[in-house]
């Protein structure tokens, strides 16, 4: 019989074998390497670790060179301080990055603001303090950055009325832990955030507790209508620390979140809310604010920020002046309230080629999702018994998902959508209501590939 010609795989050559180890995990190329003596020296070949560099630690050549190691062994150093973050690391450099980079050109006061990140060993202590697994996404973004220090503006946004304002510091660790909480009615929760003028917080859920599912992100809400003081409703704000802060990020770097006066604003321009006429255009964002709402009773306070613009081609016989406003406000049950009244917050701009006019208002309602249209009439300035109506673009004003706490009686029960709108032009239903902000007082072995 023929002698067997069966293929060794040593005897194979290099670049073939390369080529199918480019398209491995960086799991499974550590595996390889514990196949054979070949395959342990090919899977340690340098060009195939860069790309595991470059997408999990977002590393660059210029870094590689200066720290004078291979890719390889850049890696495995990446690894033993940060291997276990490698799901969320990538994410959440490359949004504290953005982030950094945006602010820099918009709000460049907020970038000294910023901690350098903390230790392995601070998260530690700071998990046997307070006696609860801090979430890896969390630990994962406090080593890149521990927080702000406690200044105004805060980074995690600001909103100001005529007589109310709001700014969120994003805290570091060790404050945070001053304000982990062990009562009643939010057990096992950690603050993320405080604001100094409100009291506010939101919290990030470290256990299920109370209605509360791990990693979630939540601004408290009082029960108000319970005897029992530690009935805490829950505004989501987020299903993961991940989710909660990347989100943010993508608001801000995209533009969603307007900038005024270096501060970020959490308004929400809905997409499409735009409306032209002539020329004169109109958009609206809009803001929920939850240091001043309620679940129970259901009290939901909106403010909304409206831009007129002007065409800058727009010829000079077209400049105008607002006289009034009509709104058409339609409820999520379906009741349909229509207010008119003179000019928008006590002012009756005067529109020329060119000019923008942007005010701010305010509304609650007892439903948590309704939408709001109309129109604004003005008169020529040339002549005043020129008159026209320009439309102002449909807009919902929608609260965040709310939850209930449980109770002995029932499960948690959940709201998770809304869509709603009114207005506090000096209309009779806007309103503000009563401040109600409350105050602040592991990796599994099995699954870790080892280096050789």
């Amino acid at each position: 019989m023929a002698a067997s010609s069966e293929l060794q795989l040593d005897q194979l050559p290099s670049d073939p074998l390369l080529h199918v180890l480019s398209y491995l995990s960086f799991r499974d190329l550590v595996h390889c390497s514990y196949v054979s003596r070949r395959l342990s020296d090919l899977s340690k070949h340098n060009p195939l670790w860069k790309r595991h560099c470059c997408k999990h630690w977002l590393l660059t050549d210029a870094e590689r060179l200066q720290r004078g190691l291979s890719w390889y062994s850049l890696f495995k150093l990446y690894f033993a301080d940060l291997g276990r973050y490698i799901r969320y690391y990538a994410e959440l450099k490359n949004a504290w990055e953005q982030l950094k980079s945006f602010l820099q050109q918009r709000c460049p006061r907020m970038i000294v603001s910023l901690k350098d990140g903390a230790t392995e060993e601070e998260l530690d202590d700071i998990e046997a303090q307070i006696g609860c697994k801090l979430p890896d996404d969390y630990r994962c973004s406090y080593r890149i950055h521990n927080g702000q220090k406690l200044v105004i503006p805060g980074l995690m946004g600001s909103m100001s009325l005529s007589n109310h304002y709001r700014s969120e510091v994003l805290l570091d660790v060790e404050t945070a832990a001053g304000g982990f909480q062990h009562r009643k009615g939010m057990r096992r929760s950690l603050p993320l955030t405080f604001c100094f003028h409100t009291g506010l917080s939101q919290y990030v859920a470290l256990e299920d507790a109370e209605g509360r599912r791990q990693g979630e992100s939540f601004y408290p809400c009082p029960d108000q209508t319970a005897q029992d003081p530690s009935a805490i409703d829950m505004f989501i704000t987020g299903s993961s620390f991940l989710d909660w802060f990347s989100s943010y990020v993508n608001n801000v770097v995209t533009g969603e979140f307007p900038i005024i006066k270096e501060q970020i604003f959490r308004y929400s321009h809905e997409k499409g809310c735009v409306a032209t006429t002539g020329d004169i255009s109109v958009s609206v964002s809009t803001s929920f604010l939850p240091e001043l709402s309620s679940i129970h009773p259901p009290h939901f306070f909106f403010t909304y920020r409206i831009r007129i613009e002007m065409s800058r081609t727009a010829s000079p016989d077209a400049a105008c002046q607002l006289d009034s406003r009509y709104w058409r406000i339609t409820t999520s049950d379906g009741n349909v309230e229509e207010v008119a009244g003179p000019g928008v917050v006590g002012e009756f701009p005067v529109m020329t080629p060119g000019k923008v006019h942007e005010y701010a208002s305010c509304t609650t309602f007892s439903t948590p999702s309704e939408f709001m249209e109309g129109h604004y009439t003005f008169h020529r300035l040339a002549n005043k018994e020129e008159v026209f109506q320009v439309a102002i673009p449909r807009f919902h004003m929608v609260c965040p998902p709310y939850r209930e706490p449980e109770s002995p009686s029932k499960a948690s029960t959940s709201h998770t959508d809304p869509y709603s709108d009114d207005e506090d032009d000096g209309d009779s239903r806007g309103r503000f209501g009563a401040l109600r902000g409350i105050n602040m007082s592991s990796l599994d072995s099995s699954r870790c590939p080892k280096f050789t």
